[in-house]
Formats: structure tokens, sequence, C-alpha cells
């Protein structure tokens, strides 16, 4: 951070980070790029009491949502190529809303006892607690595979059906303002799943309250595991809002310094309410934003960071597929320019990194351009990057809930272009190195999410 000055301003609303650098103006893909994670999907406020609102929301809910077609299209000509059979099935999941399933990534920082009882009571289970190695320590799953969700919530309500606030608005806003000193709070990334399509209430954000969980697909913390962030590191959020994945490293550790990166102003304030909400007055000086475009951290702060998350800007499955026919038209005209873009943010993070360091790359798209053909991309330019493989660590111990996929022959390779796959050695090794991709699938709807870590030889 010596490369220049900067100073960190927090008021009762925003956490700010102004440099004293020229900004450049914001990237033209931050203007239409939105939250990876998020989807149409309705749920309930927990200031909606039982009665005329409720029932309002549930007719929203359970409302059809019509699909962009021509987004549609795109996707099935090229999906089903590289997909094969399971396009079929996740397509399905990917129209269907109501299918979806949700994570519960409860916040270290705030009390959430009450939130642990109500979880459990309501049929949630713990996926993950740290890391994939000590996944699920719930009371539930004592002496049994460690993976498997308990007995009692294996038969599933209606799809539709979600948590009724009315009875449980005392448990849901109770102790909102305790905030857990840092010291006596050790680093856990808790998150529970139910293994339907359970809506749990969402809490509404308060200036000076913090939240005691953040709701979420499931599958956007495994790039923050591959992350394995630890206590004291330096590490750069690349492409931070709107700051799910930067609450969650401050879930799994407390770094010297998280510089969460956002260079579109709206998405910034985005970013600043969501820290704001979630994060501990006593990580203000851990804590910054910045305004930079990814792109420049390659000549402004290299080898500064330990670790560098890249959630790049992608064609989002999720939110593309409801979008107007208008507005999908032109994403679709500006698809084709994503995989340059997201070349040159991991090559920026790689530069930004220290040697030894780690970079995870990750997008929330299916498309094999976006994904594994960047990733190959960069590694051919970069002699000093190293993939690692992440099918041990994360896809074999988490394949009960989630439905990977490695790279598969031909992944969106132009014929004239070089493969690194080592003639000697066995393919599958290697196209796991490239990364892995989370499908969604009937019963496993987390996804899509794409990640892939990469180590900066020393």
């Amino acid at each position: 951070m010596s490369k220049y000055m900067f100073s960190i301003h927090q008021s009762s609303s925003t956490w700010r980070r102004t440099s004293l650098k020229t900004k450049k103006p914001s990237p033209p893909w931050c203007l239409w790029s939105v939250n990876c994670h998020s989807g149409p999907e309705v749920v309930l406020q927990p200031n909606e009491r039982q009665g005329a609102h409720n029932n309002q929301v549930t007719k929203r809910h359970r409302k059809a949502r019509s699909s962009c077609l021509p987004v549609l299209g795109c996707f099935d000509q090229q999906y089903s190529q590289e997909l094969g059979d399971l396009w079929a099935s996740a397509r399905a999941v990917l129209l269907d809303p109501r299918s979806w399933q949700y994570g519960v990534m409860l916040n270290r920082f705030s009390t959430v006892t009450g939130i642990t009882q109500l979880l459990q009571s309501q049929g949630f289970s713990m996926l993950l607690c740290n890391g994939p190695s000590t996944v699920s320590h719930s009371k539930y799953q004592a002496g049994k595979d460690s993976l498997s969700p308990p007995d009692h919530i294996s038969k599933c309500p209606p799809n539709d059906s979600h948590l009724q606030p009315d009875g449980t608005s005392r448990a849901l806003g109770q102790d909102l303002q305790s905030e857990p000193s840092l010291s006596s709070s050790r680093p856990t990334l808790q998150c529970y799943i139910h293994p339907c399509s359970l809506r749990f209430p969402s809490q509404a954000h308060r200036p000076g309250q913090l939240k005691q969980y953040y709701l979420l697909n499931a599958a956007s913390l495994l790039p923050v595991l591959a992350l394995k962030v630890r206590d004291g590191e330096k590490v750069l959020d690349l492409c931070s809002a709107p700051g799910g994945k930067a609450v969650a490293i401050m879930q799994c550790a407390t770094p010297a310094l998280l510089c969460c990166n956002e260079p579109d102003p709206h998405r910034r304030d985005w970013l600043a309410k969501t820290l704001e909400s979630f994060l501990s007055q006593s990580l203000t000086s851990r804590v910054i934003v910045s305004a930079q475009d990814g792109r420049s951290f390659v000549n402004s702060e290299a080898g500064t960071y330990d670790k560098v998350l890249v959630d790049a800007p992608c064609s989002n499955d999720r939110s593309w597929l409801y979008c107007g026919s208008q507005q999908g038209e032109q994403r679709l005209k500006e698809r084709a320019r994503l995989p340059v873009l997201q070349a040159q943010l991991l090559r920026s993070a790689l530069s930004a990194v220290r040697p030894g360091g780690v970079v995870v790359y990750s997008t929330c798209t299916l498309s094999s351009f976006e994904n594994f053909a960047v990733v190959e991309t960069v590694l051919n330019d970069c002699p000093e990057a190293e993939p690692e493989d992440l099918w041990e660590e994360i896809g074999i111990p988490l394949s009960k809930y989630f439905t990977f996929r490695s790279a598969h022959p031909g992944h969106g390779q132009t014929p004239h272009k070089p493969s690194l796959q080592p003639q000697d050695g066995p393919s599958s090794s290697y196209r796991h190195r490239l990364g892995i991709l989370v499908i969604p699938q009937p019963g496993k709807t987390w996804g899509p999410m794409f990640l892939s870590r990469i180590r900066r030889r020393k």
C-alpha cells in the first residue's frame, strides 16, 4: 500500500477509501454488471407481518417470470454443446426460481444464538464451518457422515414454502445491536442450508446496527474457501460489490488488510452499506474500499497482497435469463468482449499478489469461454502462474451438496490455440487444475459457479 497515499473515512452510513490519485472513469462493464448471486427471487422482510402483507409476498413469489428469449436461445445453443445431458436439467432449474435453494451465512460480529436455534428448528443444517475439512459440525450430525443432511430434514415441504416472520420476529430482531469483541470472536465461516427451497426472512439495513446473517447462493462461498485466507494476511477483493464475499472473508479470518475494490460509484455505495451492516467498527483500520479500475493494480500495487479474489464480471446466467428482451440483446452483444476483460483482471490480480501468493478467479456463468478458456489463456501468457487442483480439496468433499464438473476436452478452444495439457500426463488431472464448475441440478440448485486457484511462483 506504499505505492500511493490514501485516507480512510467512516461515517454512520459508509465505509470509504479516498485515494489521492486521479481516478480513472468507471469502465463501461460496471454500468450493467449486477450481483452475480442474486436473482429474481422474493424473500420475506422481517417487518412484514401476517395478513395482507404476507399474502401479497406469497403471490409475488408464486408469480411466474418470463425468461428472455434471446438469452435463452443463446444459452441453449452454447450450453447444450458444452454440458451435454446436464444442460437440460440445469436449464429446468434456472427457469424455475421457486426451486432455488438459499444459504444463511451467520455473522460472527453479531450475536446469533437465537438465529442458530431458529434455523435448526426449521430443518436447516450446517453446510460449512470454516471449510470442507470441518464441514457440518451441527449437533444433529454427530457420528454421521459429515456431509449428510440430518434425517429429520429429509422430507421437503412444498417448493413455494417459506418461513413466516410472525412468531419469530423477536428472534430475528433480538441482539441486533450486540457486537462481540474481535478478540473474543474466533474466525468461523458458518453457513446453514435447507435441502429444499425454503426462504428465510431477510433483515433490513439499519444504520449503526449489525445484521445477524447474510442470505446467499451457497456456491458463492466456494471461491472464498479456495482462497484460504489466514489471520494477518493482506487480501484484495478485486471486484467486490455488492460485498458478500468480502463479508465471508471476514468470517474466515482477521486479515491485516482487506481492500474491497469497486470502480462503479453506485455499486460502491452498495458495497459500503453491506460492510457497515456486517462488520464490527473495530475493523475500520483493516477494511478499506478502493475505487480503482481493477485492471490498474498491475501498475499501482504490484506484489502487495498475499491473496487476491477476482470474482469477475460475467454473463450472469441467473440474472440474464430474466432481463427484458431489449436489454438481453444488448448484453449478448457485449458478451463476446467479456473474456478479454476477465483475462485482463486476472493478469492484474497475478501482478498484485506477491510471489508465492494465491489468486482465486471465479464467475457465476456456465460459459467455458469465460471460465476454463480465460484461465488457460492467462496461464499461457504468465509463466509465473501455476494452477492448483481444487478437486480433492473442494470437489470431492462437497459433492453431496454441489454438482461439480471440471473442464472437458475442447472447452471453448479455437483450433489455433495452444493447449497447456502435458503430453505425458493424465488429461483429467490437468482439467481439474484449470478449475471446477458448479452446475445447478434438481435438489442441488446451487450455482452456476466457476472457481480456479492460481499460485504465483516464487
